[in-house]
């Protein structure tokens, strides 16, 4: 993009998966920046990265980092942006925050410009960006709540190990190998790093992604249920999660059930998905076309397929939504943001 304004941009946790997909998206997307300024925990600070040829050090986030930046992307962690981004916010800062520390807020917007974007002038310092899965989910979704209604929606995710970080990618790395090798390992990351008790995620599949609540459900899966009641605008819609971490690297796929309000005619919902803003209709069960996690990886869209009417309700439809969870689920959709504040300014 071009824009006659150039910005002071910071990224908190720039040498995270995401930020590092951050880094990459604002140099291809040629985003307006007069001057950078990557900041990171205390233990990567003084690392260096080479953005547009120009090599940039890294530096540790604190308060008085934010000093005449105009727009941060934070992704870093939840307990940092807690305290971080309020300080940066107070200081005139646009702060777009991937963690899960203000998305419940009701004076923070939850954005995915395709189904909310007037949402975001109603910022107050911070705009945060949903959770990956969600993300993927109302995009894919909101084409058909504007036009038949939506009552209950019944999701059942797939989700690659990249989604709970880079240790989480090379534990499945390490451990597939040592699986294949008939090498003996002790998990050390998943389901979670702060969780007490870790599985084997090679060859395996975890039903749990982050802490269970008192309810049964992961906070993950309450985020999901949250989050899109939050983002569709509507809290009488029933939202019934499952998380599951598998042996992908990367790319979330999801099974999707959802009950709409009004009839509707299958013809008519792909016709609806084929048009939607960020959305690719993979669809071809003759040819065995649908979408995978490894077609997705490096792409911006959301990708639908297997879209199907209920054997039994009369308005139930089933569908398979895929996306990189590291882009549309997280850099990409906060660059959109990015790029949207950008050009209102």
């Amino acid at each position: 993009m071009s824009s006659q304004k150039k910005f002071i941009v910071a990224i908190v946790g720039a040498t995270g998966a995401v930020g590092e997909q951050i880094l990459r998206l604002l140099e291809e997307r040629d985003f307006p920046i007069e001057r950078l300024k990557l900041l990171a925990s205390a233990r990567s600070a003084g690392k260096r990265v080479v953005f547009r040829g120009i090599e940039h050090v890294i530096e540790e986030a604190k308060p008085e980092s934010f000093q005449d930046v105009e727009i941060a992307l934070f992704s870093a962690g939840g307990d940092i942006s807690k305290v971080l981004a309020p300080i940066a916010a107070a200081a005139g800062v646009v702060c777009i925050d991937n963690t899960n520390a203000f998305r419940m807020d009701p004076d923070t917007p939850l954005v995915v410009p395709e189904v909310n974007l007037d949402k975001i002038n109603e910022h107050k310092g911070i705009i945060a960006n949903p959770n990956c899965s969600t993300i993927q989910l109302v995009t894919a979704l909101k084409p058909l709540q504007d036009k038949f209604g939506i009552s209950r929606i019944v999701v059942s995710t797939y989700q690659a190990v990249s989604g709970a970080g880079n240790q989480a990618t090379e534990e499945l790395l390490r451990q597939s190998k040592a699986v294949l090798d008939n090498e003996d390992f002790v998990p050390d990351i998943l389901p979670s790093a702060s969780l007490p008790v870790k599985h084997q995620i090679a060859f395996n599949a975890i039903p749990q992604i982050d802490k269970f609540t008192d309810n049964g459900f992961t906070l993950e899966e309450m985020k999901m249920v949250r989050e899109t009641k939050k983002i569709l605008g509507d809290d009488t819609i029933k939202v019934n999660a499952t998380c599951v971490r598998i042996p992908v690297v990367r790319g979330h796929s999801e099974s999707v059930y959802v009950e709409l309000k009004n009839d509707f005619e299958l013809i008519d919902v792909r016709q609806l998905l084929a048009n939607a803003p960020g959305v690719v209709l993979v669809d071809d069960p003759t040819h065995q076309q649908y979408p995978l996690a490894v077609d997705s990886t490096g792409k911006n869209d959301v990708f639908v397929g297997r879209v199907r009417k209920d054997l039994d309700h009369p308005r139930g439809l089933s569908m398979w939504i895929v996306s990189d969870n590291l882009l549309k689920g997280a850099a990409w959709n906060a660059v959109q943001i990015a790029e949207y504040i950008a050009l209102e300014q």
